[in-house]
């Protein structure tokens, strides 16, 4: 059953990190100001309703700050849609903790629905795959991606709401979907999660007279950007993470080897 949709007006506030911030995604081509699918989003509702739009994301933010420091910000009155995509950041922690991520969500998701907002969530893709990780890094990140996504999945079986499945999208794991650094979408990737969420709204009755519009007017990164910034931020960004996320990974690569099949016999010979 649709939700009672406000004809006059739409109460929408965005939570989550630098994707919904609209990293990438330059504002007039500014490499200081970020415009995002968010805002984009927005301003397509805008073609027909009356929006309050309101972004509390903030860069580098985990689950924690999005529960803690972004959703008392929210105040307390209805809210028609409210997005909640966040938790990238914190699989790249070597404080991960999938059971803190799911009670923080659940929390939000909680507050938000009881005043009357309609969630809007993703199920993630393989990021490891955009970056071009080795497979005994890509594969530890990406069980920790799908722990994520499986609280996701328990917040759509619970409380509803319209969730995009990334990995449904062939377009995410192409170049141009990404800015520069692979981690954030350019502005054809932004333009793609405003556009897919708009269509889903729409299906669910809420008019939308003007859809955001697919094509982009910036081009998306050439080989030689990505060149410099491989060297000037993505060596160095490998570097930071090297004490946090690169031990832990190494040993769940390790713990891996070990329990295949082919080892433990091996093992039970060798006893």
């Amino acid at each position: 059953m649709p939700p009672p949709w406000r004809n006059v007006s739409l109460h929408y506030v965005a939570l989550g990190d630098s994707t919904t911030v609209g990293v990438g995604d330059p504002m007039n081509g500014s490499p200081t100001g970020w415009r995002g699918w968010a805002s984009l989003l927005a301003d397509s509702l805008a073609s027909t309703h009356r929006v309050t739009f309101s972004n509390f994301a903030t860069s580098g933010a985990t689950v924690p700050v999005v529960a803690t420091e972004q959703l008392p910000r929210t105040g307390d009155s209805p809210i028609d849609l409210a997005s909640l995509i966040v938790g990238v950041n914190d699989t790249l922690r070597s404080t991960f903790d999938a059971g803190r991520i799911r009670e923080h969500l659940h929390v939000c998701a909680e507050q938000l629905t009881a005043r009357g907002a309609l969630l809007l969530t993703v199920r993630f893709h393989d990021h490891g795959r955009v970056f071009g990780l080795p497979r005994w890094l890509r594969r530890p990140l990406w069980q920790r991606i799908e722990q994520v996504n499986v609280v996701f999945d328990d917040l759509h079986a619970r409380f509803g709401g319209i969730r995009l499945d990334m990995a449904d999208y062939p377009e995410v794991y192409r170049r141009d979907f990404w800015s520069v650094d692979r981690l954030h979408p350019g502005e054809r990737g932004h333009r793609t999660l405003a556009r897919a969420f708009a269509d889903e709204l729409a299906v669910r009755g809420l008019r939308i007279d003007v859809p955001p519009e697919l094509d982009c007017v910036y081009r998306p990164p050439s080989r030689w950007a990505d060149t410099v910034w491989l060297v000037k931020e993505g060596a160095p960004w490998v570097g930071r993470r090297a004490n946090d996320l690169l031990p832990w990974a190494a040993r769940m690569a390790i713990s891996q080897v070990r329990s295949t099949p082919l080892n433990a016999e091996v093992r039970r010979i060798e006893a």
